[in-house]
């Protein structure tokens, strides 16, 4: 456990140094600013000092980053107040739910494209390169387009932002189904025909199960694609709830403490579903006899 321990805590050690180092360097102006105003002369210490405790840093440092985090998370459960409107467990949640939603409808449309474009080679020819194209367009730019386009016919809500979870979870989906339900080699198809199974028989007895690791590997990258989804789908709604909501009020009044622990929050909850999806996989392929 310690070769495995050691390296991590080595990089995390390095991420936190680099970070307080980042701070200083970044808040240092201001902090010179504020005593040249004011007629000091501030040494070394005092500059550092006043770099760690600034109300609007450029850089927050790690430990103001974790007090607002415990302000509105650890503080609010004590009190009460889990699910307050300023309380990052009730924004995670909301984003949490259209992330759920969009992985799910993800899910289903990669797989199904998958399906048909392995076993229909005009879809292979068609809608590969189609699905391809799409992630090439900024997921910035058609945001707005697919809400206002929702918003017209009468859909608001939780939909759209699942909509836009779905448009950037689904193409891992298809890539990582496609690689795995042609990972079958000849000889494996060969004797499948041998027993004289049919297209159905090859799918369920062998093309899915080899795909399943795949799968799996192609739904933590889903998972976190629309997570980063429901985020970026708050912003052109102008949402008030949400941890793009909590990053939309942190950048219009310049709260940088406010979006880094909106950030972290985000970075936390997509490692946290990635990692049940890592469980899920550990006993799946157990059960197959796949495991390593």
């Amino acid at each position: 456990m310690m070769r495995s321990l050691f390296p991590v805590l080595t990089v995390v050690i390095g991420i936190f140094v680099l970070w307080y180092a980042g701070s200083v360097a970044l808040n240092t102006p201001w902090a010179l600013d504020k005593a040249k105003r004011a007629g000091l002369e501030l040494t070394t210490a005092e500059i550092i000092a006043d770099t760690m405790n600034q109300q609007k840093p450029k850089l927050p440092p790690p430990h103001q980053v974790g007090q607002e985090i415990w302000k509105t998370t650890g503080a609010m459960v004590v009190r009460g107040k889990a699910f307050s409107k300023r309380s990052l467990i009730y924004h995670s949640w909301i984003t949490l739910s259209s992330t759920l939603q969009g992985f799910v409808l993800g899910t289903l449309l990669g797989i199904s494209l998958a399906v048909g474009i392995v076993y229909n080679r005009t879809m292979d020819r068609s809608i590969m390169p189609w699905v391809i194209a799409s992630q090439t367009i900024p997921i910035l730019a058609i945001a707005p387009m697919i809400i206002v386009v929702l918003n017209a016919i009468g859909i608001s809500g939780l939909v759209p932002k699942a909509v836009i979870s779905m448009y950037l979870s689904f193409f891992p989906v298809v890539v990582g189904m496609v690689k795995g339900l042609r990972s079958p080699d000849h000889m494996q198809l060969d004797q499948m025909k041998t027993w004289n199974a049919s297209a159905g028989q090859q799918f369920w007895k062998l093309r899915l199960p080899s795909s399943m690791p795949y799968l799996f590997t192609s739904l933590k990258i889903a998972m976190a694609a629309s997570l980063v989804g429901a985020i970026v789908g708050e912003l052109p709604t102008g949402a008030v709830a949400g941890l793009g909501a909590r990053l939309l009020g942190g950048s219009y009044y310049g709260q940088t403490i406010q979006i880094w622990s909106a950030l972290l929050t985000a970075a936390a909850l997509a490692a946290a579903l990635v990692g049940i999806i890592g469980l899920i996989q550990t006993r799946v392929l157990k059960r197959m006899g796949m495991a390593r």
